[in-house]
């Protein structure tokens, strides 16, 4: 495609599709030749992919930062009617997450951000998510996205508990200790969900149905939900942690590849049934590299 032609069709492309998009691709093209350049090289084994968790866990912060900007009056909407001056934290937060985003993919100032992060998003489980739980306790959505951004916010305070120089070799950050177990429990409860509900898309158990074009949905599925259940027992019981959370973030990312990416490929333009499943899977597969690497590597340490 000649380049005048192609110019033209990129800015053809309505803004609350190009945006989101630019911004994760933007993030990939940073993050990615400084992790293969500075990092794969000098591990080892499984070790060659913990890096890649904050990218993965990254990319989607600018994705949905993305949306903050151009789609700001309908995501006013969900915030409480008590808060003042909706569309400014939306696009407050927007810009916090592009600095997040950027600040810990490239490991500058990251520790600062990550726990800002980290705060940040378990502010959102406080004040909309465990409210919208009380009122309604039977809906399994609800707790889902709860625990999802639970997820999220815990492994935003691993990574950053794993910046800092433990007092002694064999310690184990309490930012570190307390999202193991907050993300054991996610883990576990998406894995009954998995089970109860296998016809939804795996990974994080929202109410998209699995295309019937998937092949085998019902053994990803189940696949997904033993792995969920039993690395959250591990996690909970603090028996091989690291090596549990390395293979449930590579379980996640398979389901990434396998499931929400053909689906993003048939809806390119449909963000919220395409992008937005396909983002958050891939940030759930990140926030348990993130875990993982922020774990010890000795099994028999307690915390």
């Amino acid at each position: 495609m000649p380049a005048p032609a192609l110019t033209l069709a990129v800015f053809s492309v309505p803004a609350p599709v190009f945006w989101p998009y630019f911004a994760g691709l933007a993030i990939l093209a940073i993050g990615l030749p400084l992790i293969l350049r500075n990092e794969v090289r000098q591990a080892r084994g499984l070790d060659r992919l913990m890096p890649f968790g904050r990218l993965f866990y990254a990319i989607p912060l600018a994705v949905f930062a993305g949306e903050h900007f151009t789609l700001g009056s309908l995501m006013a909407s969900g915030i409480p009617s008590w808060i003042p001056a909706h569309l400014f934290w939306i696009y407050l937060v927007g810009v916090a997450l592009v600095a997040a985003a950027l600040s810990i993919v490239v490991k500058k100032y990251s520790e600062l951000a990550a726990t800002l992060l980290g705060s940040m998003i378990l502010l959102f489980v406080v004040l909309l998510h465990i409210p919208r739980v009380a009122a309604n306790p039977h809906d399994r959505i609800s707790w889902a996205v709860a625990l999802r951004d639970l997820s999220f916010s815990s492994a935003a305070f691993a990574f950053a508990g794993a910046q800092r120089e433990s007092p002694s070799a064999n310690a184990t950050p309490l930012l570190v200790t307390l999202a193991r177990y907050a993300m054991a429990v996610t883990a576990i409860f998406f894995g009954v969900e998995h089970f109860l509900h296998p016809e939804f898309a795996p990974g994080v158990p929202l109410p998209k149905i699995t295309p019937t074009w998937i092949p085998f949905r019902l053994f990803w599925a189940y696949l997904t939900g033993t792995a969920l259940l039993v690395t959250g027992v591990l996690l909970l019981i603090n028996k091989k942690s690291r090596f549990a959370a390395t293979c449930l973030g590579i379980t996640i990312l398979l389901i990434v590849l396998v499931i929400y990416l053909p689906i993003l490929i048939s809806i390119p333009s449909d963000i919220g049934n395409g992008l937005n499943y396909f983002a958050d899977t891939l940030m759930f597969a990140g926030a348990f590299l993130l875990l993982a690497d922020a774990l010890p590597k000795e099994d028999h340490l307690h915390a």
